[in-house]
């Protein structure tokens, strides 16, 4: 194999998620094999997110600017805050483009197992924004994962008293699914939240 530069390589891209050391490999393979073309974009491309990607100081999402793009823009409902766990999260509902209002991340869910409690969450900045006023409706976009259930129940505790609606996503059948395939929660989950 190559010398330690690229052994370098292979190890900081095996530790990305979704690739594993082989994955790494090739992906190294293939950026080393046409240098001007892939790797020094890439390497430019991951210099200038280090210098100038942030955190938003409102939301939580990774931006160029404080307060991000989504905070920022005026035609963004402002009476609705869709509470997601990560920045991955709000990009996903973001690229689905039915969502039109504000996010807050929380930055994990509640876990006994992990160790992560209530401090650990980015629920205080939460709460300021809605004690400042002009939120209706809070949605509770969380995974359905025992944590997020978790998370989900504590904090609609905490935001009851505050008198904004809390709602959750809707969850069952996927598109596409088929009943079959579907573990006994999901399909539990389904027949619960049925609507004409």
């Amino acid at each position: 194999m190559g010398g330690p530069e690229v052994e370098r390589l292979i190890g900081l891209l095996a530790k990305l998620p979704g690739l594993g050391p082989r994955s790494a490999r090739r992906a190294a393979l293939r950026l080393l094999r046409e240098p001007e073309a892939r790797l020094l974009p890439l390497a430019q491309a991951l210099a200038e997110a280090a210098r100038s990607v942030r955190t938003c100081g409102v939301c939580g999402n990774l931006d160029s600017v404080d307060p991000c793009s989504i905070c920022a823009d005026p035609h963004r409902d402002r009476a609705t805050i869709c509470v997601v766990e990560g920045v991955g999260d709000l990009w996903a509902l973001e690229r689905a483009g039915v969502y039109r209002g504000l996010y807050h991340v929380l930055g994990g869910t509640l876990s006994a197992l992990a160790g992560t409690g209530p401090e650990d969450l980015a629920v205080a900045p939460l709460l300021t924004r809605l004690e400042a006023g002009g939120v209706a409706e809070v949605i509770l976009a969380l995974g359905a994962t025992v944590d997020g259930a978790t998370t989900a129940h504590w904090l609609a505790e905490r935001l009851q008293p505050l008198g904004v609606a809390v709602t959750r996503l809707g969850q069952g059948v996927p598109i596409g699914g088929a009943l079959e395939v579907l573990d006994d929660g999901t399909l539990a989950v389904a027949l619960r939240s049925r609507r004409a």
